[in-house]
């Protein structure tokens, strides 16, 4: 009964196990039951992610602790992410608005973020960079906090995700440096050069989404889908992207699981699939002249699809 609980650890830990117990699948800013009860609970309480140990003792107030069950049961019976839950999710030590007008804030990217996107940038001299496919905005808006000196256009071709992408630019305050695009891809970026672009476009295969457990379908599937091999937004980037890189320029997408294919497609392509520290997650960097120099090949592939 839950009237037996009455610490913040009691609250978690009941929270994980309702939801390990539940069946649900976790992968939408957190891989594991636990975490997701974790920030559930402190956010429904107001009190910090990092939250000291010391105040896993505190007791929970009955008004508390019915908005706590509530939520709870909101998770295990809706199958909606705890981000849409809360309103909010953690990306690159950044808290983000989420909700259901973008994917819920997600990417190995964040660690290239935090690492300062060495080695791939050492030799690069960014003031320009390029989020393409911004969904929420995150990527763009936490390469701009992290990086005082760079300016970041956010480029989407959502007006739903393009209005919450703005709300995360005037949440984390960096107006001056950060601005919102609509165009898909490319299309409305004419003569704009950046020295990096990053994408986190859809990569999700036709099988793959049909098959995707019911937490996805709170998602739009606008920022999932990309064709029977995932690479329907990847390709169009390799092809278009050096038109607006500067010279020395870096290219970095997220492919996921598409990335076997996309290996396969263009097998001479220098792709460099960059190792995390869970592994290696389906994220590719390149320099402009490495594609400028198989542009013919990817041109090749994409005249057949």
């Amino acid at each position: 009964m839950t009237t037996e609980l009455s610490t913040i650890i009691d609250w978690i830990r009941y929270g994980a196990s309702r939801f390990a117990g539940a069946g649900l699948t976790f992968g939408h800013s957190y891989d594991n039951a636990l975490d997701e009860a974790t920030h559930l609970v402190l956010h429904t309480l107001h009190l910090p992610h990092d939250l000291s140990p010391a105040y896993g003792s505190a007791r929970l107030t009955a008004a508390e602790k019915k908005a706590v069950l509530k939520l709870i049961e909101r998770r295990v019976k809706e199958h909606k992410p705890v981000a849409y839950l809360t309103g909010e999710a953690w990306f690159a030590g950044l808290k983000f608005k989420s909700d259901e007008r973008a994917l819920v804030p997600r990417s190995p990217i964040a660690e290239m973020i935090l690492n300062g996107f060495s080695p791939w940038l050492d030799n690069v001299e960014v003031h320009r960079a390029l989020d393409l496919c911004t969904g929420s905005g995150c990527i763009g808006i936490a390469m701009a906090a992290h990086n005082p000196g760079w300016h970041v256009d956010l480029v989407d071709v959502s007006d739903k995700a393009l209005s919450l992408a703005k709300e995360n630019i005037a949440f984390q305050n960096v107006e001056d440096r950060v601005r919102a695009v609509k165009s898909d891809l490319f299309a409305r970026l004419k003569g704009e050069v950046y020295d990096l672009i990053v994408s986190n476009p859809p990569y999700v295969t036709e099988d793959e989404f049909a098959a995707l457990p019911p937490e996805y379908d709170h998602e739009p599937a606008l920022g999932l889908k990309a064709g029977h091999d995932g690479l329907d937004f990847a390709l169009r980037i390799l092809d278009e992207a050096p038109a607006h890189l500067s010279k020395g320029g870096m290219l970095i997408v997220e492919v996921g699981e598409s990335e076997r294919a996309l290996s396969e497609l263009l097998p001479k392509l220098p792709l460099n699939w960059i190792e995390f520290e869970v592994g290696q997650m389906g994220v590719f960097a390149i320099a402009r002249e490495e594609i400028v120099a198989h542009a013919k090949a990817i041109k090749a592939v994409l005249k057949k699809r």
